[in-house]
């Protein structure tokens, strides 16, 4: 079984970009299992003087949580016309590093405002090219999400919402799977 992680960059308990995961980890195809990243709030503001051993355990935990995923799916939002700063700091921790690497990687933006957060994935695009990503390109695609597509549970029910997370998520996985083997992690290696 190979993992997707999932990783949300806002902190908002009703957030849509959330819910988006939520949903995405109820489709994942065959052979393959959601997982979500919860720990970007207990992230220490990123320091490179502090990026070495001993790191902080949720440093620790984010780090090995990447590195085990064969892929990963990114759903953020955008705040004062960029990434939220705590979904930067989280990226921050990621870069020179080996974690995410050629590591399949796509994102979907829920923004339902006039600009469509178009900064922020900008910018997302920037920072993964840093870390090495291997971007897949079909699987990032802008579907929009209102409040009135997300039930009681936070699971999307918008039947053509579904439809296109279903579409990144055979993306992504059919790139793990044309790349080879599921991830190991590299201190098994």
């Amino acid at each position: 079984m190979s993992d997707i992680l999932l990783v949300s960059g806002s902190l908002r308990g009703r957030s849509s970009n959330s819910a988006l995961l939520r949903t995405a980890e109820t489709l994942i195809p065959a052979g393959f299992r959601g997982v979500p990243y919860l720990g970007i709030g207990d992230l220490p503001h990123f320091n490179p003087d502090d990026d070495h051993d001993p790191l902080p355990e949720a440093v620790v935990d984010l780090r090995k949580q990447i590195d085990s995923a064969a892929a990963l799916l990114i759903c953020t939002p955008e705040y004062a016309g960029a990434l939220p700063g705590s979904f930067k700091n989280l990226l921050d921790w990621t870069v020179g590093g080996i974690e995410i690497g050629d590591k399949p990687t796509a994102w979907i933006n829920v923004s339902a405002n006039a600009t469509n957060a178009a900064n922020a994935h900008a910018s997302l695009r920037l920072v993964l090219n840093y870390t090495g990503a291997a971007i897949v390109e079909e699987g990032c695609v802008h579907l929009p999400v209102i409040p009135t597509m997300i039930d009681s549970g936070g699971i999307i029910t918008d039947v053509a919402v579904r439809e296109g997370i279903v579409g990144t998520l055979v993306a992504l996985s059919q790139r793990v799977l044309v790349a080879g083997s599921p991830a190991t992690p590299r201190d098994e290696v």
